[in-house]
């Protein structure tokens, strides 16, 4: 394991005013986005797509690095440059989604477990020579309004994470552990707080039994707020404000940085709750963002998947980074949405 690799390229991924883009989405759920823009969801309009985002102008002040699929990995631009060589020519850092995806747990009703465990020593080991840097694998803890998660289903998880954070570390690879309790039911922010606190709970200490090393990875959270369908939604400092008080019971400062999911919130929400956590006291670790939707779900709708449009939905795509760039130190204001 080179120590100083896993630790200067974690620093780098959350480097100052910078965010993770994640373009990881799987085939299947690509194809739902596209869908809602009667896109055709093929291999070429793909390649086009994820080619619109990372040659977009001026990214890379805001974008440190790419999370890709494995066909996204393999890619290139029209121009034939494979995709993890024209970001890192950018100064952004290749990366790549390594699970295969959550899964209905045996004898476990209504929890689920990430599989992708099998085979992924070599996964990683072909990744690397391919050009990623960083991984990351994503579990999912479930919000039932009555029943708590069951104990071994986030006991399950959290193995999974701090097995597959080793095996990158091993391979020199920095992980991106992804414990994401779920937003769309109908909790409230206190129910987030407490399910939220007992995966980190759990996680932080399998993390330590699996010998990973703090400062050589980065950890992806959920935000602490209400259920989606929740009839009171907090505002943005309440939000900060919960976030801030379970991370700081149960992640080390040996951590560099927390680059928080957007887990279904509006891009503006996303974008105004990361901002009030920087806005907040100083915290020991850098409070930065890995979005998916809430980076690109206004590209795709200006896209639309015309070529006249790429120029227009690249100026969208500048916009959200710049925001995001400046909620990372806490300087966004609702009012630029306007700009």
């Amino acid at each position: 394991m080179n120590m100083e690799e896993l630790k200067s390229v974690a620093a780098a991924i959350v480097a100052k005013q910078k965010g993770v883009l994640a373009a990881d989405e799987s085939n299947p759920t690509i194809k739902k986005r596209f869908d809602a823009i009667q896109l055709e969801s093929t291999e070429e309009n793909r390649r086009r797509y994820r080619e619109l985002l990372f040659t977009a102008e001026g990214i890379e002040r805001y974008i440190s690095g790419v999370i890709l699929f494995d066909e996204t990995l393999r890619q290139s631009s029209a121009g034939g440059v494979p995709f993890a060589r024209l970001l890192s020519q950018r100064g952004i850092i290749p990366g790549i989604k390594v699970d295969k995806g959550a899964k209905p747990l045996a004898l476990y009703a209504g929890n689920k477990v990430t599989e992708g465990l099998d085979g992924l020593r070599d996964r990683l080991a072909e990744y690397k020579q391919l050009g990623a840097r960083f991984a990351k694998w994503r579990a999912v803890i479930q919000i039932d309004e009555r029943e708590p998660p069951a104990p071994y289903a986030i006991r399950a998880n959290v193995h999974a994470l701090a097995r597959y954070a080793a095996l990158c570390q091993e391979t020199d690879i920095v992980p991106i552990v992804e414990p994401e309790v779920l937003m769309d039911g109908a909790h409230g922010i206190e129910r987030c707080e407490m399910v939220t606190s007992q995966v980190l709970e759990s996680l932080l200490a399998e993390l330590d039994a699996h010998r990973i090393v703090f400062e050589g990875m980065l950890l992806k959270p959920n935000m602490v707020i209400a259920g989606l369908k929740c009839s009171s939604q907090a505002g943005p400092t309440q939000v900060a404000e919960a976030t801030m008080r379970c991370l700081r019971r149960y992640v080390p400062a040996a951590v560099p940085g927390i680059v928080f999911l957007s887990g279904g919130q509006s891009p503006e929400d996303a974008t105004a709750n990361l901002s009030a956590m920087n806005a907040l006291d100083r915290q020991p670790w850098q409070l930065s963002f890995s979005y998916g939707r809430a980076l690109q779900a206004p590209v795709l709708e200006t896209w639309k998947g015309r070529n006249d449009n790429v120029a227009k939905a690249q100026e969208v795509f500048f916009k959200r980074c710049r925001l995001n760039g400046l909620a990372r130190e806490g300087s966004y204001t609702e009012s630029m949405e306007g700009d």
